[in-house]
């Protein structure tokens, strides 16, 4: 028999007479709030830095290679765990029914701290910038207004008017949020899969077929080597953090339990194909860079044949892509799929997050008042304050160095959660499991290995990348201790 958790469930609210979560999030929806908040403005972005990392265009398609693989298995994994908990707030329960409330808060803690708000934050901004693209007006050299040094510009603003008007329109219920994911999320997907054909129906390059494949594991050009030997499994390690990140959020959807129709089939189903969808685009999008522009060339070269995906203008490779096959006209329409992209993006993350904060508050963790339900039956106060603290960010200017701290510590929650697999299996073995997962232990625990590998080599070579994500973690331990007590009095 299931032993019940601490968070509430939709049905134990409605038999209380409360208001209860909707269950209105079908496999449809779940798909497109997993593929939406995967692609945000990675994927336009970071193959230029993971290139010059790696030199070679094999090992470029490799690291992406390697990030599906893990992606995938995380998804298969993660998939066990969403249909014994099939619960709101998703990671943090699973976190909670194999460790405890501590290693479950500090997940919780740091997702709204910098995870979660972080990236609401960033991708906001990059919502704004691409604006600017179409709309001039809205630049960062546009400065509204200057105090104490601190300068507030109309990129600022209009990343947190985006962000106010979504979290205002998930307020309204669970409805309206997926609707939007569903009408841009689709847009986005569809865009997408055209801009790949178009690629390779008329972008394909004979310079860049010669440059990049006719030594495809050899550096094609570029001034430095190619790493091998401890180098070369260094450089991997290291230039997976943008893949990996550019795939993040797969997990989000399991934030939503207790809205989804049939939970314990569609959070599994939704992650694994919807995962499997954005990692083939994200290879075929990289395929297609490579087809139409050298992989390396020219800082100081003036067109973007001559600077290649290494050197494209602000690491821009999708717009240097665009502009390479149809001029300036191609490029404006590379920022609205951009623009669609990341307003998609901020949604899916919207609807999400707030309901790992509505969950902590639930178990007298957090704050009483984020643990309660609007009319519409959504974590309106848990959203209002997701938006108050990601606008901060957006103004401190912070938000990107926060997210380069908090990569190590992300993969470690992931690590912790996937080993909770097998943490449960020896703890209550006789939970039910409606989905077990595939190829268990051994995927799993490739899984492990292999991410543990990357957090090891972040630790050694990029330390002023990792330990403050550690920090950020450590600091919600006295946090835990210090305010669990006020909290849970808050709730009784």
């Amino acid at each position: 028999m299931q032993h019940p958790t601490t968070t509430s469930s939709a049905s134990e609210e409605e038999a209380a007479g409360k208001t209860a979560f909707k269950r209105e999030i079908t496999l449809f929806d779940a798909i497109m709030i997993v593929t939406g908040g995967m692609i945000g403005s990675g994927i336009f972005i970071v193959s230029a830095d993971i290139s010059r990392t790696v030199v070679s265009p094999g090992y470029m398609l490799l690291v992406w290679l390697i990030s599906g693989f893990l992606t995938m298995v995380g998804a298969i994994s993660y998939g066990e765990l969403s249909s014994m908990f099939p619960n709101v707030g998703g990671q943090y329960v699973y976190l909670k029914e194999a460790f405890n409330k501590m290693v479950a808060f500090l997940y919780g803690w740091t997702l709204f701290l910098v995870i979660q708000t972080g990236v609401i934050a960033a991708v906001g901004v990059a919502f704004a910038r691409f604006t600017g693209v179409l709309i001039p007006w809205f630049s960062e050299d546009n400065v509204l207004l200057q105090v104490a040094g601190l300068r507030f510009t109309s990129v600022q603003l209009l990343s947190i008017v985006s962000i106010i008007f979504l979290t205002y329109m998930n307020s309204k219920g669970v409805k309206s949020g997926k609707l939007i994911q569903n009408i841009f999320g689709s847009t986005k997907l569809i865009a997408l899969f055209g801009l790949i054909l178009f690629g390779l129906l008329f972008g394909v390059n004979d310079t860049a077929i010669a440059a990049n494949f006719s030594d495809f594991w050899g550096p094609s050009g570029a001034s430095a080597a190619v790493p091998t030997g401890t180098a070369l499994v260094s450089a991997l390690g290291m230039a997976m953090v943008g893949a990996l990140f550019s795939a993040d959020s797969w997990n989000n959807i399991g934030f939503s339990g207790d809205e989804i129709v049939n939970p314990k089939r569609t959070i599994v189903l939704s992650m694994v194909i919807g995962s499997a969808i954005v990692m083939g685009i994200y290879m075929l999008m990289n395929i297609v860079y490579l087809l139409v522009l050298p992989m390396h060339g020219s800082p100081e070269a003036t067109t973007v044949m001559g600077q290649g995906i290494t050197f494209a203008d602000n690491d821009r490779v999708a717009a240097a892509v665009a502009e390479a096959i149809g001029g300036y006209k191609a490029t404006v329409a590379i920022a609205i799929l951009i623009m669609i992209s990341t307003f998609s993006c901020n949604n899916g993350a919207i609807l999400s997050g707030a309901r790992v904060y509505y969950a902590i508050a639930k178990d007298g963790l957090f704050f009483e008042k984020l643990g309660r339900l609007n009319k519409n039956g959504v974590p309106a106060a848990a959203l209002w304050g997701q938006c108050l603290w990601a606008c901060l960010l957006c103004l401190t200017g912070t938000y990107g160095d926060l997210l380069d701290y908090v990569v190590f510590a992300v993969m470690l929650f992931y690590i912790l959660t996937i080993i909770g697999v097998f943490v449960l299996r020896k703890k209550r073995p006789d939970l039910p499991r409606p989905y077990k997962t595939f190829g268990y232990p051994l995927l799993p625990a490739l899984y492990v290995l292999l991410s543990s590998a990357i957090c090891l080599i972040l630790l050694i070579y990029k330390p002023l990348f990792t330990w403050p994500g550690l920090i950020i973690v450590a600091l919600g331990i006295p946090v835990y201790y210090l305010f669990g007590n006020r909290f849970r009095k808050e709730k009784v």
